[in-house]
């Protein structure tokens, strides 16, 4: 194959060679450092699917498959001018990885020039972020995604004369969040921005244009009048916080109890006194009763369980618990067997320490090497779990049983 028609790249990564070759045919690591779909069948032989979100596939199968050395596929895009091979060798080297990547197949001429292009772009950014994958459990694409840090308002031409602001659309802001480029900007409540980078505001939805390109630690304009004066000032899109994961499960486990403690201490106060008939009463036709909703955290807990095992069983899984939990007719199911709050309770306890169980006892190598799959057990069991319970069903259980003692 002519030089000309190969694009190659390196990057060496601390992670076994085993664990950056599984990244290549694991459809959901995949998913966390290259693209946002995949289908998998990894195996000598076995097809691939790969998508992206602004409708860019390919579709190959594997020609070479040898575990934790190299391997090849064929990359087949509809938006290509022909089809493309990838073959990538895994060697160890200072501890780690190096990951080398030959795109080949490319062809010669003018229609061959944006696919070299994107090529000589996307592949170092997708290796630096199988680095970031593999040695944090971080997607670089979300990671560096740029935050505002702005608390937006209702902007009507009634409200830009209140405040005496000389245009009719923009984007009012009702404050700043602590640390964030806007804050460090000077901008203020009811300021009102009519520009960012260069590009009109006019709502919400104008921002994403706004933003395009651009990532964390960027410094674009915004345009803004406070009152009758317009002024400019530089501001520095910031990160999105990215929280340290426990360094084991054990440690996991421990904070994890904290907050089920918590929870289950909220929840036994918002039912204390009510009857069993009261229990069951629904507030509202589409609401559930307080039994329901401890239901529906006992059942979380369960498939909390599941998704984790497959996890360990190193299966393809999805982001989330994919709406099961909510399911009426499963959440009516288990009120029915247990009867009565005391039974509820007691099996919301003992389904919250087996969690916390399984995650005390997850094995040393899949927190070191998985850490996209662990990263995501500990952002639902400390972030996710806890903050369902606050955001939106404490307030639900209080009023749940309100209205069942009047």
């Amino acid at each position: 194959m002519p030089a000309s028609s190969m694009l190659k790249f390196k990057r060496l990564v601390n992670a076994p060679p085993a664990e950056a070759f599984r990244a290549f045919v694991h459809a959901t690591a995949l998913r966390d450092w290259l693209c946002n779909a995949a289908q998998t069948d990894p195996r000598p032989g076995g097809r691939l699917f790969l998508w992206w979100d602004d409708g860019y596939a390919v579709a190959g199968a594997f020609t070479k498959f040898e575990p934790g050395k190299r391997l090849a596929f064929g990359w087949n895009a509809v938006q290509e001018p022909g089809p493309m091979t990838v073959q990538v060798t895994f060697t160890e080297k200072k501890g780690g990885a190096e990951v080398a990547v030959t795109h080949g197949g490319l062809g010669a001429g003018a229609k061959w020039k944006s696919t070299r292009q994107s090529l000589e772009r996307n592949w170092p950014q997708s290796l630096e972020n199988l680095g970031s994958c593999l040695e944090a459990g971080v997607d670089l694409r979300f990671a560096r995604r740029p935050r505002l840090g702005i608390f937006i308002g209702e902007f009507n031409p009634q409200i830009a004369q209140q405040l005496g602001v000389p245009v009719k659309t923009g984007v009012r802001l009702e404050g700043t969040a602590e640390g964030s480029g806007a804050r460090a900007a000077g901008l203020l409540k009811d300021d009102v921005l009519v520009s960012l980078n260069g590009r009109k505001l006019a709502g919400l939805e104008s921002f994403g244009a706004a933003l395009q390109g651009l990532q964390a630690g960027d410094k674009p304009t915004v345009v803004f009048y406070r009152g009758a004066q317009k002024q400019t000032a530089p501001l520095e899109l910031s990160r999105f916080p990215i929280p340290e994961l426990p360094a084991s499960g054990a440690e996991l486990a421990a904070m994890v109890r904290k907050l089920q403690a918590e929870v289950a201490a909220a929840m036994a106060q918002a039912v204390a006194g009510l009857t069993e008939a009261q229990a069951e009463r629904r507030p509202a036709e589409n609401e559930w009763s307080a039994k329901e909703i401890i239901a529906h955290f006992i059942l979380t807990e369960r498939d909390y369980q599941s998704w984790a095992a497959d996890m360990l069983n190193d299966r393809a899984v999805n982001d989330d618990l994919e709406m099961r939990p909510n399911v009426n007719q499963r959440v009516g199911a288990l009120v029915k067997r247990l009867g009565n709050v005391a039974a509820l309770r007691e099996e919301l306890a003992r389904a919250q320490a087996e969690t916390a169980d399984l995650l005390e006892a997850l094995p040393e190598g899949f927190v070191r090497n998985r850490k996209h799959l662990y990263r995501r057990l500990a952002q639902w069991a400390l972030e996710v779990t806890p903050g369902h319970w606050q955001e939106e069903h404490a307030g639900q259980m209080q009023r749940t049983a309100e209205t069942a003692k009047r």
